[in-house]
């Protein structure tokens, strides 16, 4: 149960960038009063881009931590 729910959870997190809205009010501001759509979307995407890299890394060190726990419980002769 647990696996499917966070499979399911991951799923829902990977798809959500595409509809969020990353802006602040202030860029948000900004960017509506240009006629240049494009440079809006280019400041949206770019946000959204650079927002992934934290998760990433935490991500990446909360695997390494499980799984060098996860040894150590199938060999607790090494100790």
């Amino acid at each position: 149960m647990k696996k499917r729910f966070l499979i399911i959870f991951i799923l829902l997190m990977l798809m959500l960038p595409d509809t969020a809205e990353a802006q602040c009010s202030m860029c948000r501001a900004v960017l509506e009063s240009e006629a240049d759509q494009s440079a809006a979307k280019g400041i949206n995407d770019g946000i959204l881009y650079l927002m992934v890299f934290p998760y990433l890394l935490i991500g990446g060190i909360g695997y390494f931590i499980y799984r060098s726990r996860k040894k150590r419980k199938t060999n607790p002769s090494e100790n």
